[in-house]
């Protein structure tokens, strides 16, 4: 039941730092000297509405495991959503990084650390919630 508890607080912790990355800026702007930054959530508000699954997969995985009775009576459910929001988040981030990439430039971009972190944070609850639900689902 210890293992089944730590996958738990990985995801509930990953989520939140994905979460915190999305409010953080994922691409630094530079043209002629002059320097900005874009966020996850400025991307969402002006462009790709989608990104807006990112914060509510991410509320909703923080929200089911941190529900005793959700984790308890449906972990089957909870594992697959931990990993389904996992992997959408992940699939939509690099979305909007090859759709960036491939637009014509004026301005040169690069993406942040806070991207990447946020994207491989995406991986981990991919990974965490796979091995919730087999420990979960071994456990009587």
């Amino acid at each position: 039941m210890k293992k089944v508890e730590g996958t738990r607080k990985i995801n509930i912790s990953l989520a939140a730092f994905v979460l915190l990355c999305f409010f953080m800026p994922w691409v630094e702007l530079s043209c002629l000297g002059i320097r900005d930054s874009v966020s996850g959530y400025d991307l969402a508000r002006s462009g790709d509405k989608l990104l807006w699954l990112l914060p509510f997969f991410m509320l909703l995985i923080i929200i089911g495991a941190s529900a005793r009775f959700i984790y308890e009576k449906t972990p089957a459910i909870l594992g697959l959503a931990m990993t389904v929001g996992g992997s959408i988040s992940a699939y939509l981030m690099y979305r909007e990084r090859s759709s960036t990439n491939h637009s014509p430039r004026l301005v040169a971009t690069e993406w942040s650390m806070f991207f990447w972190l946020g994207f491989l944070g995406c991986l981990g609850i991919v990974a965490a919630g796979l091995a919730f639900y087999a420990k979960r689902s071994r456990s009587p």
